[in-house]
Order: structure tokens, then sequence, then C-alpha cells
């Protein structure tokens, strides 16, 4: 990795080692390091034997390499063939080639492959792969032999995850009814040794029979799985198809394998989860050496003949020697377009500067006086209108701002060069007529005024456009002063564009130290290849040329594009002593030199290298001398500098006839991320190889500070950022004071304190030290610094280190971006490459993987994110080189649009919180006596009581009720059903649903021969029929089960969930209409369940007319009413038992709390089928004689607006509908308001507005709902939720009297150690909570350790523990499954009150006393619902709740239309569905990634991108997360993207 360019077979000049001497420091009282400098020729077997000591340590010794290295590029040295294969597969940049480095790459990877360290790759859609098939792809190391070998293993080693160290919890109270836990798990380590070897020795297809209940949509079936490939296990025990499983274990084991830096096990008992700070390495080197000097250089001699300004010596060589050549400018052919002569450009230049004075603007108001700044705008092939463009100003006396030339109105960086002209006061703008010309025109043919730019006047400079001077009329010519000469702009790590400002002393200052330099004089020629408008190409090729009567060949970009070869030939044409190139250009002319004949370099005196102040330069020169060393040239000819645009040229190697070799370190890298010099003693493999840049430019006074904090001088053998103090520097950053404070301004101190020096010093933005001899070395730039956990990285190291990782292959070699992006409180650095069009995504992947392991290996540091784009996608500067901050603004806004992405958050977050360890428990009498001494209640309220007054009220069940109506008041209206065009579509009264349900217990008595207590089940859509059947079955002593109907458009997936119930419920027979009758005999539904096998059907729509004999009389209050059966939001269907007395007292709590009487009008869109909802739908009307207006929420697809119009038109006081029909009018009628006030909708009266739901209450969709409404006369305080579970289908709701909702905001980090903390409004990690409802009446409540099952404090969150007249008596399997459920209904406390029955809702909640008072003057508790327990995750020893996780992923990126985020075996798994076009899926990742990390503190392990709709939704508009696992699991998602974070 020694960067060093050993040739092929040809001796190599002066392989140079700088060494430490621990002794000579002891001896030189550790002031100096000493590099000895070892010089001699190395031959091909010494290049081999030293070869082979490097790699010895990682090439594995028996029979070669395996894997992926076998068939990579050999370790051999680089032959001349290599060179030309280069050339042809269209490379452009050698910055970073190196290859000693690139074999220490290979090295590094080939131990990985001895480790078979396997990634696993992300899955993508087809639609997103370009040329490539997925499935072939196989980890590495798997072949088909192996697989069921080493299957066993990984199922004993998941099922052992699973059942020991797996830290999801699965709550044993919460049981295991669910689909997805239908086979039974093993109950101990030793049962899982024997199934997962009983499943490894089993043929596949004896597997493939297993029965399996799967959930799709919120509707539960079984299915026939047949399985064909390998089997994997989830933690509930379903048996997954492997390829996605196999994708998920393979990360599981890599995520096993120990990270770098290790994580030390600790415990932190306070809500406070500190990110961890990385603790200094107490083994990392120290600069050990004595506090450096300043350097000074040469002192600036004085010559005699040196003209006083610049503007003199134009005028000197213009007058002289007219004819002599100044500049020759070169065509795409690359013959000479034009000779300008020093006499044309002082002729030109004098013209340019009169009409600049007076011919812009007018006699009394000149556009343009002396002093203003005007910008210069020309193309790279224009040297020859620049320079006499430049020269113009200067004899003006404006300030010249040369600056590229906009291609688009959208150019990336143009914004910030408009910020730049602005901030100078730009108006006018000079520029050529061919770039007037090519400048992008409007349709009026004016040029447009670009992005960010001020409006300008653009002024054409050929001589012909030109008025001719007066004879009288001559520029001022003044000795140089401290005016502004010219502005040179600099475009910053940010993206920002500033304006140097370099006075007109400094600018001949600077000319005179080049001169004497580079041993300048007159007429001599120099050809340039770099950029003519700013540094070392403006500085050597417009300003000190003319300053020595010197001959320019400029050689134009786009000639070296067509021929690399051009520049040599023009040195070779025209005997130029001097050449100005980059290394880029040595890299080209050595990949063309074959096709070149005679060539001949002897005339070269001087090559100077512009960026040999980047230390992989160093390959360029080595190879470069190598090749044309047999072509004259000689190796002292090649002069690297150093130079910055603040403080122009720092140092530069001076041309010698002596034989002496320059000097040269190999640097630890290790070293020198602690900002080190340490010279690689042991020849190990992460080594950077520096060159010297020569000494200090004469006249100036270099030293070497720190680069953060106060500017104090380093000691001899640290890193630092280098400082000029010289009359040649820049003076300032033009209008920003204070920055130019900070980088022009700087006092370097001693260790003392006291400041070296009386003058200003100039930050040159290099990093480096000053060696021996006083050599400046330069290892970076701050601006390509990343600090990643307090080490120093530099992003031209990493991508030299990237790039030697096969890069011709995968990615273009200039295009390339290194940068960090602060994620956690620390940077993490972020790699993105443009992909080349012909790789495969096996390719791409591998290489991307390998980079990751070089990269850590080499550097020590992981990449948080590896992104490929297509080619050409990556934002461009004018010159074509990558426009950095404009891709890493593209990837923090998540615009890149990748095609392939890695992502490693658990390699380089290493500063989590510390995971919380579970404390042993505190015995009862310890909790009771802790919340006396700190004052805590326990967290236990009630609603009031439920008195007995009503007339009703003497009836026990619900029949008597409706006869003692239908006796009392036959013509009141109970029921009245909304059609989807809001007309009356049928109404019931007392009298005639007293009539219907008689007929319905004849039919049932007659048709069914049905015995007193069977079980029915009614298969009805919303409606009137369905009530009717439901009382005709109380009528005839049945028990009612509500079931939807199945789906006519979805038959296949909703059926199945029916049969399941009705064969669940044990049902004798099954009522509906005879729709559904003809829907359940038809060829899709036969195809799906056989319906031969069912109970009866009977149609209810043809009842019979007479009345049955008798109606049934229950007699026992404890018996069966109805069944109440749903799905929960994990899956799991259930039925529970409603009493006959938890019926009377269900309805008489809601009549209480909702003042129901039979003069009211209640509205409700809401399903029928289940909980609160069928409740109010079915049985308070008939209980509280009140008015239900049904409107069934499937009306409001086709009608938005039905429910709101027919709450306005009806003057309905309150409604109770569910969050998707709240979300459907949130969405629906957003842009409808101000239509709708015109229909008339008034929503004033309404005064209270229920969502009924079971969760936490959607305070984001309530807020939206009430402030779109808000106009129409919606009043905020009447929207409130209403709380629901299994056991109690009802425990809050708001009502119409009491207090309104509460809303707090607790801590969220308080939350996951379960802790309840009230923190204001708009503090950081602040989550608002709104309160459920006010508690029922005859409901208590107690919050409860879940584990533990003893009360909590109310400053703790815990479980729900319901105790009511109304809660559910038990859940109903027809298994005889039953005992399993007790627990849930019928609990008792572990301490404290253990007498009273608890019912456990499986909810954690916390309840807190208000300042608000209650009617009865008590003061008010609020229930806070948090979230499901079953659903709540376990992660790092923390409790998580989805919905948090998920509304953080939401706010990542406007794309992101919903998530839903589960476990999988310690995996944190998030689903996004994506809005918008498949190319933007893998934007998702690194946004997802980033958030989770910065809001919750955890690392998402995969991060599936999938269609919108797939995240399936219960009827009550929650997420079905189970269903949604297992969907994931099997493979059955049809994602676009899945990603693995690594």
């Amino acid at each position: 990795c020694t960067n060093r360019h050993w040739g092929n077979g040809n001796a190599i000049s002066a392989a140079v080692r700088m060494k430490l001497g621990r002794n000579s420091l002891h001896r030189l009282s550790h002031s100096l390091i000493y590099l000895y400098l070892f010089a001699g020729d190395i031959t091909q077997k010494g290049y081999e034997k030293k070869r082979s000591k490097l790699i010895r340590a990682y090439v594995p010794h028996a029979g070669g390499m395996e894997g992926p290295m076998s068939h990579r590029a050999p370790l051999g040295p680089p032959s001349a063939a290599r060179f030309h294969r280069r050339r042809t597969s269209g490379t452009r940049d050698e910055r970073y080639r190196s290859d000693v480095h690139t074999e220490a790459v290979q090295a590094v990877l080939a131990r990985h492959v001895e480790r078979k360290v396997a990634v696993p790759m992300p899955s993508k859609r087809r639609s997103l792969v370009v040329q490539t098939s997925m499935d072939a792809y196989t980890p590495p190391g798997d072949d088909k032999h192996t697989k069921s070998h080493t299957l066993r293993f990984i199922l004993k080693d998941l099922l052992r995850r699973v059942h020991s160290d797996c830290q999801i919890r699965s709550p044993a109270h919460l049981g295991s009814t669910s689909s997805s836990s239908s086979s039974t798990q093993s109950g101990g380590s030793g049962n899982a040794g024997r199934l997962a070897d009983s499943l490894a020795h089993t043929h596949i297809s004896h597997l493939a029979h297993t029965h399996l209940a799967h959930t799709h949509l919120g509707q539960s079936h079984h299915q026939q799985s047949h399985l064909s490939q390998s089997f994997y296990f989830s933690p509930a025990g379903v048996p997954v198809s492997s390829r996605v499983s196999a994708k998920i274990q393979q990360l599981v084991n890599t995520l096993k394998q120990p990270r770098r830096p290790p994580l030390r096990e600790f415990f932190v008992d306070d809500f406070d989860e500190l990110l961890e700070v990385q603790q200094p390495d107490p083994n990392q080197p120290r600069p050990e050496g004595a506090e450096m000097m300043p350097v000074r250089g040469e002192a600036l001699g004085v010559v005699t003949n040196w003209p006083p300004s610049l503007e003199a010596a134009l005028q000197r060589w213009g007058t002289i020697s007219p004819k002599a050549p100044c500049l020759t400018s070169l065509d795409t052919a690359g013959k000479p377009l034009y000779v300008l002569t020093y006499g044309k450009l002082w002729s030109r230049s004098i013209k340019l500067a009169y009409n600049i004075l007076h011919k812009l603007g007018s006699k009394q108001e000149p556009m343009v006086r002396p002093g203003d700044r005007v910008a210069l705008v020309f193309p790279n092939n224009d040297p020859v209108a620049f320079m006499v463009a430049f020269y113009g100003c200067l004899l003006a006396e404006v300030v010249p701002v040369p600056i590229e030339v906009p291609l688009s109105r959208k150019d990336a960086g143009s914004q910030q060069i408009g910020f730049l002209l602005g901030s100078c006061g730009v108006t006018v703008a000079l520029t050529s007529d061919a770039c007037h010309k090519g400048l992008p025109k409007s349709a009026t043919g004016e040029i447009p005024q670009f992005k960010g730019w001020p409006k300008l006047l653009w002024f054409v400079t050929e001589s012909k456009h030109l008025s001719k001077p007066p004879r009288d009329w001559f520029p001022h010519i003044k000795d140089a002063n401290n005016d502004t000469a010219y502005i040179e702009y600099k475009t910053c790590k940010d993206g920002s564009v500033l304006g140097v400002t370099v006075t007109r002393i400094a600018l001949l200052t600077h000319c005179q130290a080049l001169t004497q330099s580079c041993s300048y004089t007159e007429a001599e020629t120099i050809v340039n290849v770099l950029d003519f408008k700013k540094d070392v190409g403006l500085w050597h090729g417009i300003l000190t040329s003319v300053m020595n009567m010197m001959h320019v060949i400029s050689v134009p970009y786009s000639l070296m594009k067509v021929n690399p070869l051009s520049w040599i030939q023009k040195v070779c044409q025209y005997k130029a002593k001097v050449a100005c190139v980059k290394s880029r250009d040595m890299h080209w002319a050595l990949v063309a030199h074959k096709d070149q004949k005679d060539i001949n370099l002897s005339s070269l005196r001087m090559l100077l290298v512009a960026d040999g102040s980047n230390p992989w330069s160093i390959s360029s020169c080595d190879a470069f001398l190598n090749v044309f060393q047999t072509k004259g040239l000689r190796g002292e000819v090649i002069c690297p500098c150093a130079s910055s645009p603040e403080a122009l040229t720092v140092a530069i190697r001076r041309y010698t006839d002596s034989s002496q070799p320059p000097g040269r370190g190999v640097l630890s890298m290790q070293g020198l991320s602690y900002g080190v010099v340490r010279v690689d003693t042991e020849e190990r493999l992460s080594v950077l190889t520096v060159q010297d840049v020569g000494t200090v430019t004469p006249g100036g006074l270099v030293c070497v500070v720190k680069p953060e904090g106060v500017p104090q001088l380093c000691q001899t053998d640290e890193i630092g950022e280098l400082c000029v103090c010289s009359i040649a520097t820049g003076t300032s950053y033009y209008g920003l004071t204070g920055m130019t404070k900070n980088t022009f301004e700087v006092y370097p101190v001693s260790s003392g304190g006291g400041l070296i020096s009386e003058y200003a010093f100039v930050r040159t933005g290099l990093l480096g030290f000053i060696g021996p001899g006083g050599l400046v070395f330069i290892t970076g730039k701050m601006d390509g610094l990343i600090m990643v956990s307090g080490r120093r990285h530099n992003a031209d190291d990493i991508v030299a280190t990237a790039l030697a990782v096969e890069p011709m292959k995968f990615v273009y070699r200039g295009r390339i971006a290194v940068f960090s992006v602060t994620v956690l409180r620390d940077e993490r650095i972020v790699v993105v490459a443009e992909q080349r069009p012909d790789s495969t995504e096996e390719d791409s992947f591998q290489w991307m993987s390998r980079v990751l392991q070089a990269i850590d290996s080499i550097h020590g540091v992981g990449v948080f994110c590896l992104a490929l784009v297509p080619a050409n996608t990556l934002p461009k500067t004018p010159l074509g080189g990558i426009h950095l901050s404009e891709i890493k603004q593209l990837y923090l806004e998540g615009g890149l649009h990748p095609c392939n992405v890695l992502m490693c958050p658990h390699t380089c977050v290493t500063n989590l919180p510390k995971p919380r360890q579970k404390q042993p428990e505190i015995g009862p009498a310890s909790v009771m006596v802790g919340n006396l001494v700190s004052g805590k209640r326990i967290a236990q309220a009630s609603g009031r009581d439920l008195g007995q007054t009503d007339d009703n009220d003497q009836f026990l069940f619900l029949s008597e009720v409706l006869q003692w109506r239908a006796q009392t008041t036959p013509d009141h209206v109970l029921y009245t059903l909304l059609s989807s065009r809001g007309a009356v579509s049928s109404s019931l009264t007392c009298l005639q649903l007293h009539k219907r349900a008689e007929r319905v217990a004849a039919l049932l008595m007659e048709r069914g021969g049905l015995q007193e207590g069977d079980h029915v089940a009614l298969v009805y859509p919303p409606g009137i029929d369905l009530i009717a059947a439901f009382y005709g079955c109380l009528y005839a002593g049945c028990v009612p089960i509500t079931v939807r109907p199945p789906h006519p458009q979805n038959i296949s997936t909703t059926l199945p969930t029916v049969k399941m119930i009705v064969e669940v419920s044990h049902s004798a027979c099954v009522m509906t209409t005879a729709v559904i009758c003809k829907l359940l005999r038809s060829k899709e539904a036969m195809a799906t369940v056989d319906i031969r096998n069912w109970p009866p059907v009977l149609d209810t729509d043809d009842l019979p007319k007479k009345k049955p004999p008798a109606l049934y009389k229950p007699t026992n209050p404890d018996g069966l009413a109805y069944l109440d059966f749903s799905v929960s939001t994990t899956g799991m269907l259930a039925g529970v038992q409603m009493s006959h007395n938890a019926v009377g007292a269900f309805c008489r709590s809601v009549k209480l709390q909702c003042e129901l009487y039979p003069s009211r009008e209640v509205a409700i869109c809401l399903d029928p089928y289940c909980g609160l909802g069928f409740v109010l739908w079915c049985l308070c009307s008939v209980y509280s004689g009140h008015q239900s207006i049904l409107i069934p929420p499937v009306e409001l697809e086709s009608n938005p607006a039905l429910w709101l119009l027919a709450v306005s038109q009806l003057r309905v006081r309150d409604t109770f509908c569910s969050y998707s029909v709240m979300e459907l009018c949130t969405k629906g009628l957003g842009l409808q308001t101000e239509a709708l006030k015109a229909r008339g909708l008034d929503l004033s009266r309404v005064r209270a507005c229920v969502v009924v739901a079971e969760e936490r209450p959607r305070m984001s969709l309530t807020h939206s709902f009430s402030k779109l409404f808000k106009d129409l006369g919606l009043h905020p305080r009447s929207v409130s939720t209403a709380f629901g579970c299994r056991v109690n289908l009802a425990i809050c709701l708001q009502g119409t009297s009491g207090p309104d909702p509460t809303t707090v905001y607790v801590d969220m980090r308080a939350l996951r150690h379960d802790r309840v903390r009230l923190v204001e409004r708009g503090s950081p990690h602040s989550l608002p909570l709104m309160e459920s409802g006010k508690i029922l009446p005859g409901v208590r409540i107690i919050i409860a350790n879940p584990e533990t099952k003893g009360p909590l404090g109310d400053s703790h969150l815990g479980e729900i523990w319901v105790h009511s007249a109304h809660n559910g008596s038990g859940y109903y399997s027809g298994y005889g499954e039953e005992v399993l459920q007790s627990d849930h209904f019928n609990s008792r406390l572990s301490f404290g009150d253990t007498q009273t029955v608890w019912a456990r809702t499986g909810y954690l909640g916390f309840l807190r006393r208000t300042e608000l008072t209650d009617a009865n003057g008590e003061r008010h508790d609020a229930l806070f619902v948090v979230g499901a327990l079953e659903e709540a995750m376990e992660l790092r020893g923390m409790r998580y709740h989805p919905i948090d996780i998920e509304t953080s992923v939401i706010r990542a990126h406007k794309s992101i239309m919903e998530c839903a985020v589960f476990p999988w075996t310690n995996l944190l798994v998030v689903v996004v569905e994506l809005e918008g076009s498949e190319q933007e899926a893998l934007d998702l990742v690194p946004m997802v990634t980033k958030a989770v990390l910065e809001e919750h503190y955890l690392i998402v392990g995969v991060v599936v991108v999938t269609d919108i709709g797939v995240i399936p939704i219960n009827s009550r508009g929650e997420k079905q997360r189970m269903h949604l696992r297992d969907g994931f699991l099997q493979d059955q998602l049809d994602p676009i993207y899945v990603a693995y974070n690594m």
C-alpha cells in the first residue's frame, strides 16, 4: 500500500523510506524527526521478494486463493498491457491510483474471503433490475451440497435464539389463538434441538402438507401450504419460505460477528439515555516531537528589471516587443487557432478598458467606475478573449471576477455563483461573441436571469464590437498598491461560493515569487493544460507569463478529451521549457503513449504538478517518470506544488541539478487518523506514501497549527493545518468580515501562549507537516477531512481504497463521491459512485460489499451508506467533475435515486444508548411503602355508579325490553337506514321490529329446527335485516353471532374467514339474505370453500307469515346473549361471550354517559359486526328508545360527504364513526369544504362526534378533521374518542357532559422504560397523547404490572385492568381452550386488593389526575392508552410502540404513503408503501434508517419498499402488523425493494 509505482521490470528511481529514529530523538532533545532517505534501484526479482514479504501474512498458503478472489485480477505488477486495457475501458481519472495500494486492498479482501463473510444481497423487483437474473444469486460459499447440511445448524441456532436470548416479548397471558402461532412452540432448548434435527433429516416433501392457519387482510382462513423450498421458522413457529428468511438469517449471523469497536456491557437506571461517548483509545499514538518552529522561505530577491506593476510589464512588452508571441490557443484538432502577440494584447486591452469605463451607461452616469466588480464569463477553449478581458479590467482599474460559463439555468452550484456575484455587486458580465451566442436564450432572444443571479448586462469584448479610444486617452498605470486586483472564486465543502480578494501588490509579489522559484526567463515557452481562469493555471499561464514576456501554449480540456497526448506533442513541437499539468493529464498521457513514436521531453526543465499536494498524485508522477524516462524526461524535472485559493502558492519543489532524490514518507494510516506522523516500519498494508511539495515559496513564513480550536503550533511529528504569512496571499473573502477574520487574520501561538509573529497568517486549508530540510509534506485538505469518533479520515484516501477494489468493471473512476453526514451526534461516511450500465446486479453488490470490507480493514472505519447511481446522473461542475455538495444535498433530501444501496448502521453506529437491563423484581411491601414515601397514588379510577331508576330497568333481558316498547310505544321509530344518496331506504318502529323478530324466530324453529342455546351465524350487510335477525334469535332462545359477509369482488380471501367463524362458533345454521345466499352458491365461492360442509343456510327475505307458538323466556341473566367475534390487530380471531347481564349493564352505561332518551337522534357510521359498533347499531336504541340513523360506512366510498350531510340535514347532536370513516372524509373532502358550505352543510349543532376504536387515539387525524371542518361549524371540543377491547367492548366514551378531553405530552424516552414523565409541549422527545374518553359508569380501572400483576403508581406505564358489570364472560373457541384464556377475564392482583376480579385488556396505558372536575365535583382521572401489549416490541431492553416508530418513518420522506414496523429475531423490520415511481424506492432506505436512529436510537435491520395498499388493515382501520410479518416471511408481498442493513 506504499503507493509506489513499480514499473514493468524496469528500474524505478529512488525508492525512499522515512524512518523514525528513537535514539536520535533522545540525542536531539525530541526536537526533530530524522528521515533516512535511501536511494537505489529495485529489480523485478527484488520487487517480487518485497511484495511477497508485504502480503505474506494475508495470503492463504494451501492451494492458492478460493472464492471470488480466484478469478479476479492477479496480484502481479502492472504491465503496459494493463495500462492499455485501462485506456480502452474508458477510465479518465488517475488521482487515486496506486498499484501497491491496490495490492494491499486485494490482500485484505482475500483475508475476508477466507473467513467467508456472507452479506445478504438486497431483493429487487424485476422492473428495477436492469440486466440480471436475481434468482441466480447464491450467497458466497453456498452450494447445493452444503445447504441441507448447514440448514440444521441454522435452524438450531435460530430456534435457540427464539427460545433463549430473543428479546421480543410475547406475553404468556396473551394466548396463541393467533393465526401466526398455529403450530405449538416447543418448550425448551432440548425440544428445539430435536425439532431442528428432525426437520433437517425429514425430506422436504414430508412437510408439504403442513396445515397452516393464515389470515389475510383481517380475514382468517385455513390454507394448504405446499413448500417447495427449505424451511425456516419464525418466532411464532410459522414455517416460512427460505428466500426471504435465509437472507434475514444471513443478516442475523453476520451481525453476530463482533463489531468494531466492541460495546461494553453497561447499565443505567435513569431516563436519560445518554449516547455512548467514544472513550479515547489508551494506546492511540500521540505526538512526541518538540514544538515546531515556523519555516521561512528564501528571501525574495529584488531584481532590477522587475516591473513596478503587472500593467507596467504589459506596457513594456507591448511597446518594446509587440511582435513577441504571448499566447497560442489551439483548436480541437490541436492546430494553432490564434497567436496573440504582446502588441495585440496591449492595444486590445486599452481599447476594452476605454469601452468599459466610457461606453457603458451614460457620460453623466457610467455603469462601471474604477474599483467596481465585473464578471468574466469565458469558455475554457478561449484563453485569448479571457486574457484581453482580464488585462482590460486591470487597465481600467475595475476588478475582474472570473467565473464558469453557465450551461443551463439549473447548473449544479450555479445559484451559489449567483450569490457571489450579488454580494460583489456585479452588474456587468464580459463575454466573447461565441460564448454569448451559446448562452441559453428566452423566446425573445434575451439571456434569462440564471437562478439566484443578479440582473446582468452582457457585454461582448471582441474588437469589432468596441469603439476606438480617442488618441489623447491613455490608461493610468500606477505602481502596485493595496487596491483589489481580482477576485478568485472558491467552492467550499458545503457548496457555498466565496470570493477571495487579491490585491495588486499581492498579485505582483506572487508573480515575483513564482518567477524566482521556477527560474522563469524572458521568452521561455510554457505549455498550460490547467484552467486559466483560476488557481495555478491563472497564476502561471496568464499573470507570471506576462511579467516575464513568456509564450504560453494553452491546451484546452476539449482537446485533451480527444487527444490525451496533445500536451506532450506541444512540448516537443515548441521545445517548451515548462509544462503546467495535473496528475490526471499525466495518467491520460500514460494510457495513450503507446501509439506515439517520436516523443522527446529533454527540453523540459520543469513539469509543474498542480495537484501535487494530493498524496495520491505520487503514483502518477512515478509512473509517468518510469515510462517517459526513455523519452528524455529527467526525474528532477517533476515539481509538485501546494497551493490554495486563500494563500496562493504555499510551496513548490525547485528544479535542481543535483542527483539527490526528493523526500518521501511511508506513513501509517492509523497514525494519520490520530493526527500523528508515524513512519510505518512494520510494512503493514494500511500506509500512505507522501512526497514533498518542495520548500516554502520565497518571501513566505509557514507554520503548522492544530486544525481545531486555538491556532496553537503543532509538534514536529503532528499533522496540522499549514498557515502562511506573506505579502503574496489573498486578503479577505469579499464582503464576509467574520469568515475573513477566521481565515486571513490568524495569529498562531506557541504552547506557552505567546504570539509567534506580530503579523497575521492565512489558513491554507491544507493538512500536513514540515519535514527535515524545510520540506513541506501534504497529507490532505481540511475540506476533505471527516471526523468519525474522534479520528480523522481523508475523503481522498477512502476514494483511493474504494477504487482499488477492481473499479474498472463497475464504476467510473472520476465519478465517486465521499462525504460525511451527521447521524446520532457523530459523523458517518457516505460513499456514492456511478455504476457502469453493463455491470450486473450481483457483480455490483459483490463490489459494494468488498468496498465496505476494504475500507473497514484499511482505514478502521465503517461506512454508513454506500450507494450506486446510474451512469451520468450525479451533478457535474462546469468542468465535468462531480459536484460534491450538491450530491450530499440530494442524499440528505432523498433525491439521489440510487440503483443499489448498502447501509451498514450496525457496523458504524457504536454510540447507541446503553441497553437497559431489567432489575430484580421488588416485593409488594416495598412497592406500597415506596409509593407512600414518594407521595405517589396507586393508579386506579372509576366511572360514576349505575343507578336503577328507569322504567326499562325492571327488565333483565333485552328481548323483554323490545316487547315492552312494542306495547307502550308501537309507532316510535327506532331505526332509519340511509342509502348512498342520503335518502331513507328503510326504517323500523318498535312494533315493526317486534313483528319481524317474531317471524325470524318462527323461521328458526320451523325450518331450522333449532333448539334453545343453539348458535346462529348472521351473515348480513349493514342494515335493518341484521337487527331483525338478531332479535329473532333472542326470541327463539338462540345465540346470535354477527359475521361480515364475503366481498363479492374478493371472495377467495374473504369467504374463508366467514367459514372459519361459522366453524369456530359451532353455528347450527347460517341466516342471510337471498343475494348473499346466491353468492355463497356461486362458482367462485365453491372454488374457495365447499358449502356442502356448512350448516343449513336460511334465507330471511322470505319469512313465514305466522308468529311462533311462544316466545322464548330466558331465565338465567348470566346465560349467553351473543358471541362477539373479531380479529385483533395481531391477527388473533377470538369470540367473546356476552351474557344477558353484561348486555343490560353495557346499554345502561352507554345510556347514562351519552344521555340517550327516546327524543334523541344519534347518527352511527360504523361497521355493525363487533365491539361497540355492534352495540350502538343493534342494542342501544332498543334499550334507550332513541332513534338511530344508520349509515353503512361502505356507502361513503361512493359518496364521502354522506355521513356529514346526514348529520347536518337531520340536525343530529351525537354521532359515532371509526378512524377509517374520519380518514375518508379528511382525504376525500379536503378540497370540497367551500362546495359543501354552499350545499348548506352545517355542523354547529354537533355536540359529540365520537371515534370508536381499540387503539391509542390518533391525534393527528382528529386534529386534521377538526381543523378541516371548523369552517363548517364543527367545534373542536366535540371531537373525541372511545376505547374498548376484547375483554370489555367499551371502557371509555367521551359522552355529553363532563370535562373536555385532556392532552398531555410525555417523554418518549421515559416511556420506553415504562415510566411516565410529563414534559412541556415542543420539548425534545415529547409525545402528545390524548385522553381516550371518560370512564363509563360502572367501570373501575387499575394499572398493573403485566409481569408481576402488582398495582402501579400513576407515574408508571402498565397494563390497563378493568372491573365492570359489562366485562365479557370469557373467550369462546369451541375447542376447550378456554382455560388458557381464563387469565384474561379472571385476574387478581398479586398484592393490595387481592379480592376483586379484573379483566386484563392487553393494552398499556396510564392514569393521570387532572385539574378538571367531574360532574359530581371530584377531580377528574384521565385514562391514556399507549398501545397494545402484544404489539409492543422489546428491543435493547426497552419497550417500543410500533406507532411511534411509524410516525417517524412517515415523516422521513415525502414519498412514504404508509408504513408498518414489526420485529423479527431481534431485527426491526420496516415496511413502507411508496407513493411515486419505483426509481425512488432506494431513496427511502437511508432516510428511514436515519430517522429511526435519530429519534428512537434503534437500528433498522430490514427496509421493505412496497406498492400502496400492501399493508393489511382491518375493518376498524387498524394495521394488521402480524399478518404483514407472515406475508413478508412467506415472500408474499411482491416488494419493490428489500434492503438488509448491515
